[in-house]
């Protein structure tokens, strides 16, 4: 290593980025994930999900949005993982999948209070 490429950090820093920083899919899995969250649309349905389940009809109802822009939306949000659907007859309610979802929402309203 020539004197330009000195690093200013000390070995165990350099260590602990080299391992810590999440490798290339894990990378791409955040990023699919974070724009999940850039969208006003789909946090409105998460919260609204982080509350009780709902069918597609109960959540454009009580959100005010078209239902076909909530089946979308719900199919995006299904499709990263984010809810699940059970079905009851010819209803199908969706639900948060996981409640790490709803500790991330708090933490980021939190955040930009």
């Amino acid at each position: 290593m020539n004197e330009t490429e000195r690093l200013l950090i000390d070995c165990r820093t350099l260590e602990l980025v080299r391992e810590f920083v999440p490798k290339e899919d894990a990378l791409s899995a955040m990023s699919d994930f974070f724009s999940m969250l850039g969208d006003g649309t789909r946090l409105k349905i998460i919260s609204a999900l982080s509350i009780s389940e709902m069918c597609v009809t109960d959540l454009s109802r009580s959100l005010h949005i078209n239902q076909t822009t909530v089946s979308h939306q719900l199919k995006n949000l299904k499709a990263i993982g984010a809810v699940k659907v059970r079905r009851q007859g010819k209803i199908a309610f969706y639900a948060l999948k996981d409640e790490q979802l709803l500790d991330i929402m708090l933490k980021a309203v939190n955040f930009v209070s």
